[in-house]
C-alpha cells in the first residue's frame, strides 16, 4: 500500500514538474515584440487597464497609427482605447470588440473600414499578433477559428510552445529581459511616431490618386500610382516563409476593377453593427487618411450604402483633408502610409470635436480616478517623445520603437 502510494506521488510530481517546465519554456520561446514588430503586445497591453473607456476604437493600422487617445484626452477629457492590430481584419475587430464587452461597456466604437476589403484571412503572422495577447475564453477560441490561414493548427494556438518551439536556438536578449513582462510599448493602443519621411521623399506612396478619385479601367489607361505594400511583416519565426509566400494572395488591382466586398466580410459587419445596438452603444465608421493602399469609389459606394442604410455616420477623411490641415509632407513618418504623431493629433482633432459635441462624450479631467491614471499615462507618453526625439538626434532616425 505505502509503495502505491509513493508511485502516485512519484507520478503526480514529475507530471506538475513536466507542466511546469512546460510553461517555464513555453513563456521563453514566445516572441517578446520588444523592439522589430512591437505591433505584437499591442492586445495583451489592453488588460492592464484599471480605468474604462467611453470610445472603443477598433481596426488595423489605419487606427492605431493615425489617432491619438492621450490628445483627446488632453484636448477633450475623453478616456478611449484602440484595440487594434497589423491588418486586423473585420471578423477579428468584431471579437476584439466582443471580448472588451466583458470587462466595459463604452458609449461608442468607432470601426476602420479598411479591413472590410479583405474576404479572407491573409497570414499566420497578422493572425498571431493579434490573437496570441487575448486571454483565453469562448471568444478567443471563435475568433482564432475564424481567422486561422490554409495549414494552421488550432492546436498551435492552444499550446504556442508547438509552434514557437524552433526559436529555443534563436533567443536574443529580449526574451530573457521581457520574460516575466512584455515591454510596454502603446499609449492606449496607440502607436507613436515622431519622426518625419515626407511623401516627397518615398516611393511607398503618392497623392496622386487622391485627385484620380473614381477613375475606372475602362478610362484610366495611362494612369501610373506608386502603390505600397500591406504592413510589410518580418517573420518573427522564420521557419514557414517560402517563394509562395513572396507574392499577396490578395494584390490589389492598379486600377478600380468594382469589386464588391465578400458576404463574409459583410456578415461580420452586420454581426459588429448589431453587438453595438444590443448594447446601446454608438457605432461610427471612419476611413483613416493613409494613401496606401488605394481606397477606391467602388469601396467608398459601398461603405455610404451601408452606412446610409442602417443610419451610421461615416467619416471618411479623405473628404476633409484641407479642413483637417493634414499636410503629407510633415504629418507622416512612412512617406503616407501612417501619420506620425503630428498628423494623428490632426486627425484626433477632428474626431475628438465629434465626440465631444454630436455625441455627448463627457469631459472626465478633474475626476480623481482618471486624473490619477492619466496623469501616469501622460508621463509614459512624454518620456517616450522624449526617447525618440534623443534617438533622432543621436542617429538621425528613431530605431527603438
Amino acid at each position: 500500500m505505502v509503495h502505491t502510494v509513493k508511485k502516485i506521488i512519484t507520478a503526480v510530481v514529475s507530471v506538475v514538474f513536466f507542466l511546469a517546465a512546460s510553461i517555464a519554456l513555453q513563456r521563453l520561446v514566445v516572441p517578446k515584440y520588444a523592439a522589430d514588430l512591437p505591433e505584437g503586445n499591442f492586445t495583451a497591453e489592453y488588460y492592464d487597464e484599471t480605468t474604462e473607456h467611453d470610445v472603443l476604437m477598433i481596426g488595423d493600422c489605419e487606427v492605431y497609427e493615425n489617432i491619438d487617445p492621450i490628445y483627446l484626452w488632453q484636448r477633450y477629457g475623453i478616456t478611449s482605447y484602440i484595440r487594434g492590430n497589423a491588418q486586423q481584419l473585420i471578423w477579428q475587430s468584431y471579437y476584439m470588440l466582443e471580448d472588451t464587452l466583458k470587462y466595459e461597456t463604452p458609449k461608442a466604437v468607432v470601426f476602420n473600414v479598411q479591413a472590410l476589403k479583405y474576404s479572407e484571412p491573409q497570414r499566420e503572422e497578422y493572425n498571431r499578433m493579434a490573437l496570441d495577447g487575448m486571454k483565453w475564453s469562448k471568444i478567443k477560441l471563435d475568433a482564432i477559428r475564424a481567422s486561422m490561414c490554409k495549414g494552421e493548427k488550432l492546436i498551435d494556438y492552444i499550446f504556442p510552445i508547438l509552434r514557437y518551439h524552433s526559436r529555443i536556438l534563436e533567443l536574443n536578449k529580449d526574451d530573457i529581459r521581457y520574460y516575466a513582462k512584455r515591454k510596454k510599448v502603446a499609449n492606449n493602443g496607440y502607436y507613436m511616431r515622431i519622426d518625419v519621411l515626407p511623401v516627397s521623399e518615398s516611393d511607398v506612396a503618392d497623392t496622386s490618386w487622391l485627385s484620380a478619385y473614381g477613375e475606372t479601367e475602362e478610362n484610366d489607361e495611362n494612369q501610373n500610382l506608386s502603390f505600397a505594400p500591406e504592413e510589410d511583416i518580418i517573420d518573427p519565426w522564420a521557419e514557414i516563409v517560402t517563394e509562395e509566400d513572396d507574392e499577396p494572395e490578395n494584390p490589389l488591382p492598379k486600377v478600380d476593377k468594382g469589386e464588391k466586398f465578400s458576404d463574409f466580410s459583410m456578415e461580420y459587419m452586420d454581426k459588429l453593427r448589431i453587438l453595438c445596438e444590443e448594447n446601446n452603444i454608438k457605432l461610427i465608421l471612419i476611413k483613416a487618411p493613409s494613401l496606401a493602399p488605394v481606397w477606391y469609389d467602388s469601396y467608398e459606394r459601398q461603405v455610404d450604402e451601408y452606412s446610409e442604410k442602417y443610419g451610421l455616420r461615416y467619416i471618411n477623411f479623405y473628404e476633409h483633408l484641407d479642413e483637417i490641415l493634414i499636410d503629407y509632407e510633415t504629418d507622416t513618418y512612412d512617406g503616407g502610409l501612417h501619420m506620425n504623431r503630428s498628423g494623428a493629433d490632426k486627425v484626433s482633432e477632428y474626431l475628438g470635436k465629434i465626440l465631444a459635441t454630436e455625441y455627448g462624450i463627457g469631459d472626465h479631467r478633474g475626476e480623481p480616478v482618471y486624473d490619477n491614471v492619466y496623469e501616469e499615462k501622460q508621463k509614459f507618453y512624454n518620456d517616450m517623445i522624449q526617447a525618440q526625439q534623443e534617438e533622432i538626434n543621436k542617429y538621425g532616425k528613431v530605431i527603438s520603437y
